[in-house]
C-alpha cells in the first residue's frame, strides 16, 4: 500500500501525443520561421525531459510537502529540502525558458509544447510547481511591459532561476474586487515610489528558494482616479538590486504570516505588509493607472495555467482510480448468481465504468481544451497572415474563462469519482486521491473565482467587438459539424446533436444580451456561471467530436485499435450523458426567472 503514491501516474503519454500531433498538428508549426529548427524529435525530447524531471524530482515529495507544510518562526520560512532540489532541477533543465528566444537562453519551443511540458510538472506536484510557474508569468509580464533596465535587472535573473516572482493583487477587505484596493504608492525624489499596504493570499510570497523575490504589486498612486482606472503596477523586490546586479539591503516588505490551506500546502500562501518601516521601494511598470491591463497579461497566462493544473490533477486521479479498478477484486457481476464464483475486478461493474468514463471524458476533454487554447497563442504570435493572428487572439480571449473555470469545476468532479472508485480507501490519507482532491479544490477559486469567469465570459467576452469572438468560435464549431455530418454514423448523429446545442446557445445568448442592453443586467447575468457551463459543455463536446473524427480516420488504417475505440466510446458517452445538459441550462437561462434577485437575506 505504501508504494502507491510513488508511481508517477501523471498522464497517458499516448493521449498527449494524440492531442499534440494528431488533433492539433503541432508539427505544422515547424514550418514557421520561429520554430524552424524544431521537428517531431525535438518536441518529443522536450516532453521526455519534462516527464523525467516531473517523475524524478517533483512527484517523490508531493505527499511529503503536503504533510510537512512550510513553517514561519517570525524571522524566516523553512520548508522541506526537496522543494528546492526540484525547482533547481527544473531551472537547470531549461524548462523555465522553454518558450523563450534562443538569445534569452530559451529553447524557442511553441507555447503549445511548453504548456504540455509544464503540465507534466503540475501533474506530478502542483504545489512545488507554483514557484516556477509564477516566476515564469512574472518574467513574461516584464518582458512585455518593462523597460530595458527592468528586464536586465529583474526579468533576466528570473528566467535564469536566480530570482523568483509573484503577483500581488488581493487585499484582505477587497478579495476579487480589485477596484477597491487601498495599497498606496507615493512618488519619491529619485523617480521610484514608496509602497504602503497589506496584501493577502500571495502565493509564493516568501521563501528561501531563490536569491531574491520580485513582487509585482498593484497599488494606487496618490490622487489617482477611483476604481480600476486608478491602479498602477510596481516592481517591489524583497531585496533591492544594485546597478551591477548584486543584492542590496532588504526592502520594506515583511511577512506577516502564513495561511493554512486545505490543499496546495507546499506553496506558501502569505500575508505581506508593505511599508511597515516607512515605505517599500517600488519601480513603476509602464504608465501610471494602467496597472490592471498589464497585470492581465500575467492573469490570463495564469488562468490558462490554472486550467492546466486542474486538468492534470483530474488526470492524476483518473489514472490512480483506473489502476485501482483494474486490480481490486470485489463482488460479482449482476448476471452471475453463483456465490462460489470468484470476485471480479471492479472495472467490470457498470457503475465503476460510468465513473471511469466520466473522468476520461472530463480530463481528456479538458486537456484538449487547454492545448487548443495554447495553440491559439502560437497562432496569435506566429501565424502567417494578420487576419489569422487576430482571429487566434479572439478565440483565445473567449476560451480563457472556460479554460480556467470549466476544467477546474469538472476535473474536481473527476476527482470526486476517483475517490468513490477507491471506496473507503479513497477517503484515507494512505492513498493519493484524497490529497489530489484537496489540492484541486483551490482551482475553482484562485485567479478569479469561477463565478467571476462566468461574468467575464457572458458580460465581456461574448459582447466584445460586437460579438466577434463569439461568432468566430461558433464558426469553427460549425466547420467541424459540417465535416462530421458527412462522416458515417455515429459521427453524423453527433454532428446533428452538436448543431442543436449550438442553436440553443446562440438563441439564449441573444436573449440575455438583449435584456442586459435594456438595463436588466442583474437579471440577465445572474446565472452567468451556468452560462459558462453551457458554453463549456458545447466547446468540449466540439473538441470530442474533433477527436472522434481523427480516431475514426485512424481506425480505417487499422492501427492502435483499442486507443481509438476508447476515444470514440468516450465521445459517445459525452454525447449521451453530458451534451444534453446544454439544453437544460439553456432552458433555465431563457426563463430569466428572478428567484436569485428575490432571495432576500432574511429568508435564509
Amino acid at each position: 500500500m505504501g508504494t502507491h503514491h510513488m508511481d508517477a501516474k501523471i498522464v497517458n503519454r499516448r493521449d498527449l501525443d494524440f492531442l499534440l500531433y494528431e488533433l492539433l498538428d503541432v508539427e505544422a508549426l515547424t514550418r514557421r520561421p520561429r520554430y524552424a529548427e524544431h521537428d517531431r524529435e525535438t518536441f518529443d525530447s522536450a516532453i521526455d525531459l519534462a516527464l523525467r524531471v516531473a517523475a524524478e524530482k517533483f512527484a517523490p515529495h508531493n505527499r511529503k510537502a503536503d504533510a510537512n507544510e512550510p513553517q514561519f518562526d517570525g524571522q524566516r520560512v523553512t520548508m522541506i529540502p526537496e522543494v528546492k532540489e526540484a525547482v533547481d532541477a527544473y531551472c537547470e533543465a531549461g524548462l523555465m525558458t522553454a518558450a523563450h528566444d534562443y538569445e534569452l537562453g530559451g529553447m524557442q519551443l511553441p507555447f503549445t509544447l511548453s504548456q504540455a511540458a509544464l503540465a507534466l510538472i503540475k501533474g506530478a506536484n502542483v504545489s512545488t510547481s507554483a514557484y516556477v510557474m509564477l516566476t515564469a508569468s512574472a518574467a513574461n509580464l516584464l518582458l512585455a511591459h518593462g523597460t530595458e533596465e527592468q528586464i536586465e535587472k529583474f526579468a533576466k535573473p528570473m528566467l535564469a532561476g536566480r530570482f523568483f516572482g509573484t503577483m500581488v493583487l488581493t487585499e484582505p477587505h477587497a478579495g476579487s474586487s480589485l477596484g477597491d484596493l487601498r495599497t498606496t504608492a507615493e512618488p519619491a525624489e529619485d523617480g521610484t515610489y514608496r509602497i504602503r499596504g497589506n496584501k493577502i493570499f500571495i502565493s509564493a510570497g516568501d521563501h528561501e528558494l531563490s536569491e531574491n523575490i520580485v513582487h509585482l504589486v498593484l497599488a494606487r498612486i496618490k490622487g489617482a482616479p477611483p476604481g480600476v482606472k486608478g491602479i498602477s503596477l510596481f516592481i517591489v523586490p524583497k531585496f533591492l538590486v544594485n546597478d551591477d546586479g548584486s543584492l542590496g539591503e532588504r526592502n520594506d516588505v515583511a511577512l506577516a504570516g502564513l495561511i493554512h490551506k486545505m490543499g496546495y500546502r507546499g506553496t506558501t500562501s502569505t500575508m505581506l505588509n508593505f511599508g511597515e518601516k516607512g515605505g517599500a521601494v517600488g519601480y513603476l511598470v509602464g504608465e501610471p493607472n494602467k496597472g490592471l491591463s498589464y497585470m492581465f497579461h500575467m492573469m490570463n497566462a495564469a488562468r490558462i495555467g490554472v486550467g492546466m493544473g486542474a486538468t492534470m490533477l483530474g488526470y492524476a486521479g483518473y489514472l490512480e482510480s483506473l489502476d485501482y479498478a483494474r486490480t481490486r477484486k470485489q463482488g460479482r457481476l449482476l448476471d452471475n448468481k453463483d456465490p462460489s464464483a470468484p470476485p471480479v475486478n471492479i472495472i467490470e461493474h457498470p457503475d465503476v465504468r460510468r465513473m471511469l468514463l466520466a473522468q476520461k471524458a472530463y480530463v481528456e476533454g479538458s486537456l484538449a481544451l487547454c492545448l487548443y487554447a495554447a495553440r491559439q497563442l502560437d497562432d496569435q504570435h506566429t501565424a502567417e497572415s494578420e487576419q489569422e493572428r487576430a482571429e487566434a487572439a479572439l478565440v483565445l480571449d473567449i476560451l480563457t474563462p472556460m479554460v480556467k473555470a470549466w476544467t477546474s469545476h469538472y476535473c474536481l468532479e473527476a476527482n470526486y469519482h476517483a475517490i468513490q472508485i477507491f471506496g473507503g480507501y479513497g477517503y484515507t490519507r494512505e492513498y493519493p486521491v484524497e490529497q489530489i482532491y484537496r489540492d484541486n479544490r483551490l482551482n475553482p477559486i484562485h485567479e478569479g473565482t469561477n463565478g467571476i469567469q462566468g461574468l467575464d465570459l457572458l458580460g465581456r467576452k461574448v459582447r466584445m467587438q460586437d460579438g466577434a469572438a463569439f461568432k468566430l468560435l461558433l464558426k469553427r464549431i460549425q466547420e467541424t459539424i459540417d465535416q462530421a455530418a458527412m462522416a458515417k454514423a455515429p459521427l453524423s448523429e453527433w454532428a446533428r446533436q452538436l448543431q442543436q446545442a449550438v442553436a440553443a446557445v446562440r438563441e439564449v445568448t441573444e436573449l440575455l444580451l438583449a435584456r442586459a442592453a435594456q438595463g436588466e443586467v442583474s437579471l440577465a447575468f445572474g446565472n452567468a456561471w451556468h452560462y459558462l457551463e453551457m458554453m463549456g459543455h458545447t466547446v468540449v463536446g466540439w473538441l470530442w467530436l474533433k477527436q472522434a473524427l481523427v480516431a475514426q480516420a485512424a481506425l480505417e488504417h487499422g492501427s492502435d485499435e483499442d486507443f481509438y475505440r476508447g476515444k470514440l466510446l468516450t465521445c459517445r458517452f459525452f454525447y449521451l450523458y453530458e451534451l444534453p445538459k446544454v439544453h437544460q441550462w439553456a432552458a433555465l437561462l431563457s426563463k430569466l426567472d428572478d428567484v436569485l434577485l428575490q432571495a432576500r437575506e432574511e429568508y435564509f
